[in-house]
């Protein structure tokens, strides 16, 4: 069947295909950039957009959702959109309370402390029911981008998910939900198959809705070693790619290219590449040759600029990202930061870094 066929009705025709061929690993006149956090707090416009309303109402609201989304897109020449949205909606549709506390970041009330509090949490074949209006804000943006660029679903990954459910909020050691790893791992096995069960049908809900590539963000890989990543990380990683893959198909939609980022997971670099993913995303830790060596040519590396090189001058982004192009390639890569943008940038320098990406990419083709 002809990929457009499948198209969900009504789309407009994607005008900039560049994010998508990169990410299946075809070759591109220039390389393709998109930021983690472009919808963000950096951006005047988004603070006025949100002053008024709690974050989690925001999420809710997919017009909201949409304006966040197209911001960035108003401002810079990206090459992708990534949908406004929070990884910790699952939690939320799974019947835990989270709040957003200013300052401080989310917070559990009643996070999960004994294995008996499992039994809270709501069957996850509901889950998707739960967020549609995730998927409405999906569909409504993918028809306001009028094709400019391609949309990107995301969400956390499952042992992501359950370091905020089970210490409560952000931890800088996450003691709490590695010690359910080590005492409790049964149950530990459990919470991440609910999450998995739960994560599998809202990822596919996003790509029915309109998304045309999906991100899963194993943010806290870090906190694990290589033995706990194995055990408790990886195999629920390859388990979302694997059953999301095969619910696309029995759906019959189009595949999507899907791109894994495990922050701080450089130990795992090949298990990664190995996952199902097309794309590896990298964090600014990693150096891009070690990085390609170690997963080969079969996957697409998507990174790894440090956010905080933006603080540095426009020309100093100029010579930072002509090496980190150097250092990956023309092929097989999508540019990116190694982590999300921070509130207290220059939307100025984040469109010299864009700029400097298209510009040096092309010359870097020439020669």
């Amino acid at each position: 069947i002809h990929a457009k066929e499948l198209l969900p009705q009504g789309f407009p025709e994607l005008k900039n295909d560049t994010f998508l061929r990169a990410a299946w690993g075809e070759e591109t006149d220039y390389t393709p950039v998109w930021c983690m956090r472009q919808a963000g707090r950096y951006l005047p416009e988004f603070r006025e957009t949100r002053a008024a309303q709690d974050f989690f109402s925001t999420c809710r609201s997919p017009e909201a959702c949409c304006e966040l989304t197209l911001q960035p897109l108003r401002r810079f020449p990206l090459d992708a959109a990534i949908i406004f949205s929070d990884i910790l909606v699952v939690p939320q549709a799974l019947g835990m309370e989270v709040t957003m506390v200013p300052g401080k970041g989310p917070s559990f009330p009643e996070p999960l402390r004994e294995e008996q509090d499992l039994e809270r949490l709501r069957d996850p074949a509901v889950v998707a029911s739960e967020l549609g209006y995730v998927f409405q804000a999906i569909t409504l943006t993918r028809q306001r981008l009028a094709g400019r660029v391609p949309l990107i679903g995301f969400a956390g990954a499952p042992w992501t998910l359950m370091t905020y459910m089970v210490e409560g909020g952000g931890s800088s050691t996450m003691a709490q939900a590695k010690r359910w790893l080590y005492q409790r791992p049964q149950a530990s096995h459990q919470l991440l198959r609910i999450l998995t069960d739960a994560l599998v049908p809202y990822l596919v809900g996003q790509v029915a809705a309109g998304a045309q590539a999906l991100q899963l963000f194993e943010s806290h890989a870090g906190h694990l070693g290589p033995q706990l990543f194995n055990k408790f990380a990886l195999p629920y990683i390859r388990d979302v790619a694997k059953r999301v893959k095969a619910r696309l198909r029995e759906a019959g939609l189009a595949p999507v290219p899907m791109i894994i980022f495990a922050k701080d997971g450089h130990f795992a670099l090949e298990e990664l590449s190995q996952a199902g993913y097309e794309v590896v995303g990298l964090d600014w830790t990693v150096a891009p040759k070690k990085a390609r060596e170690c997963v080969g040519k079969t996957v697409t590396l998507q990174g790894n600029l440090d956010p905080c090189a933006l603080y540095a001058s426009e020309e100093e982004i100029g010579q930072l990202v002509k090496q980190m192009l150097d250092d990956f390639g023309p092929q097989r890569y999508i540019a990116n930061l190694g982590h999300g943008l921070y509130p207290d940038m220059d939307p100025e320098h984040v469109g010299a870094f864009v700029d400097a990406v298209h510009k040096h990419s092309r010359l870097l083709r020439q020669n």
